[in-house]
């Protein structure tokens, strides 16, 4: 329409006769932005849903892969990629994906409006596009290689840097603050030198592009041009261009090259879009998972439950050697037993496979006579508790510590279970912010003792699992965590994985492993 009314004042026409143009040409602009506005907020919230559910699949994974599981990731890395770098995601998707469907549709659309008019103008393009992909395929496949390492830079430093705020007390009295500080420092200038490499790459493709952008459009003004001026006679189908056809290709150039413009502006997000998507659903795929599938369970009802494994096999990944290999043993309902060993003999890792925590490539368990499976982990789970050398401790009330969450519970039953474990002297239930996060506040034998008191309180477990609850504890702390344990077992079964001596003798039955994990009983 522009090229009509430009023609048509070049003849001699008044503004009567380009005022239907001018009006199609508002009207068309309009629409457009309308259109462009409406898609772009379809396209943002398609990208959101769309990044909410890799982020539901992958948390999911997450939450129910194994405590034993090697490959699982550290934590900071974890919540790193699902909280930070999965926001990548959004604008590869709500704008790299449909920039790049119209960088494929509308060139050929604007050649099939330019090539009824002038072949060599149609030719000049088309030879000229081409050329802007290929190159930038080239660098995207480097971009890709470059983001992803920048994506594993920043997890690992986050990983480390969580990691080492955890531990800050240990490493203030080591006197490791300044090698720390060094590391983290190093850690960062290599995150930095990453940065910079991906950001370097997206100049190059802009830089490219806007080269062979700007050559199409000049070869084809250099060919209007001279055409106009009748140097040129040949490419027309029907004699020479006249200002309106010349003006028409000319116009239709620079949009030409508009939507591989947008492309090269966007490129960068497909670089470190597809590698965070590619991230998430490998956070996402299929590990070595806790058994159970559905949310509530099956329903297990029975008295107190007695616990069998028939000649489990465990290992932690494929061609490793077993940990567990061949185990078979009989824990009668409300039987207190001691899995006694050194390191190393799979203690723990019996517990965690009575638990349902891991799955055992061979041989079977059973719960009050009922085979562990996914159809039954969920329900038998709820007739076991599990104590474990550090429990996790909330900053927050004794009382919520100790309820956690559970409504049913009051602050008397708090109290109560307090006494119970020996902790009303130093704890009350009303106390407010009383402790801080990860046992803040709190001694080892006092964070063992708050997690009975967990269990005393609106508890109906039948089955109690302790795994080492009194390692690293002195002898007079040791003798009440192991007074509040027996008390608290009494009509139920019992184990505990141990190498305390004292505590093995008071549970009376010590079932004794390896190295392999291999005899059953003695």
């Amino acid at each position: 329409m522009l090229a009509i009314s430009v023609g048509g004042i070049s003849r001699g026409g008044d503004i009567a006769e380009v005022a239907v143009s001018a009006a199609v040409v508002a009207g068309l602009g309009i629409l457009r932005a309308s259109l462009e506005a409406a898609g772009g907020r379809l396209a943002f919230r398609a990208a959101r849903h769309a990044l909410s559910v890799h982020r539901a699949a992958a948390a999911a994974t997450l939450a129910r892969r194994s405590p034993l599981d090697s490959g699982r990731p550290a934590s900071g890395l974890a919540a790193s990629l699902l909280g930070e770098q999965a926001e990548a995601i959004v604008p590869y998707l709500a704008r790299f994906r449909p920039v790049r469907m119209k960088a494929s549709v509308v060139p050929l659309v604007m050649l099939g409006c330019i090539f009824p008019i002038s072949w060599v103008a149609a030719l000049v393009l088309a030879l000229c596009a081409p050329l802007i992909p290929i190159f930038m395929a080239l660098i995207g496949w480097r971009a890709q290689a470059a983001s992803e390492k920048q994506l594993a830079e920043t997890g690992g430093i986050n990983a480390f840097l969580l990691d080492r705020l955890r531990g800050l007390a240990t490493i203030r009295a080591l006197g490791a603050v300044d090698a720390t500080a060094l590391r983290l420092r190093a850690d960062a200038e290599s995150l930095r030198i990453r940065t910079m490499a991906v950001l370097k790459i997206a100049f190059l493709s802009s830089a490219v592009l806007e080269f062979f952008a700007a050559l199409g459009v000049a070869a084809t003004a250099v060919y209007v041009g001279f055409s106009l001026l009748g140097s040129i006679d040949i490419g027309t189908w029907e004699g020479p261009l006249t200002l309106t056809e010349g003006l028409f290709i000319l116009l239709l150039a620079p949009a030409f090259f508009e939507p591989l413009r947008e492309l090269s502006a966007v490129w960068h997000d497909r670089a470190s879009g597809e590698a965070a998507l590619a991230a998430l659903k490998d956070l996402a795929s299929p590990r070595q998972a806790i058994l159970g599938g559905s949310d509530e369970g099956t329903p297990v009802y029975g008295g107190v439950a007695s616990v069998e494994l028939d000649s489990v096999v465990f290992r932690h990944q494929p061609g490793l050697k077993a940990v567990i290999d061949h185990v078979t043993l009989s824990v009668a309902a409300g039987e207190h037993v001691a899995l006694w060993g050194a390191s190393g003999s799979g203690k723990t890792t019996i517990l965690s496979l009575i638990a349902g925590l891991a799955r055992c490539e061979a041989g079977s368990i059973r719960i009050g006579g009922m085979p562990l499976r996914d159809d039954t982990a969920d329900g038998l789970r709820r007739r076991m508790s599990w104590i474990g050398q550090s429990p996790h401790v909330f900053a927050g009330s004794v009382r919520r510590n100790v309820g956690l969450g559970r409504n049913e519970i009051d602050a008397n039953a708090v109290a109560d279970a307090l006494a119970g474990v020996d902790l009303s002297k130093v704890l009350t239930a009303e106390r407010v912010m009383a402790v801080g996060e990860g046992g803040l506040g709190l001694s080892g034998g006092e964070a063992l003792r708050l997690a009975l008191a967990r269990l005393m309180v609106g508890s109906d477990a039948e089955i109690i699992l302790a795994d080492e609850p009194t390692a690293h504890l002195d002898a007079e702390t040791a003798a009440v965590v192991t007074e509040a344990l027996l008390t608290l077992a009494k009509g139920r079964t019992l184990i505990v994985a141990t190498h305390d001596p004292v505590l093995a003798e008071r549970l009376g039955h010590v079932i004794k492993l390896d190295a392999g994990a291999r005899r059953e009983r003695a």
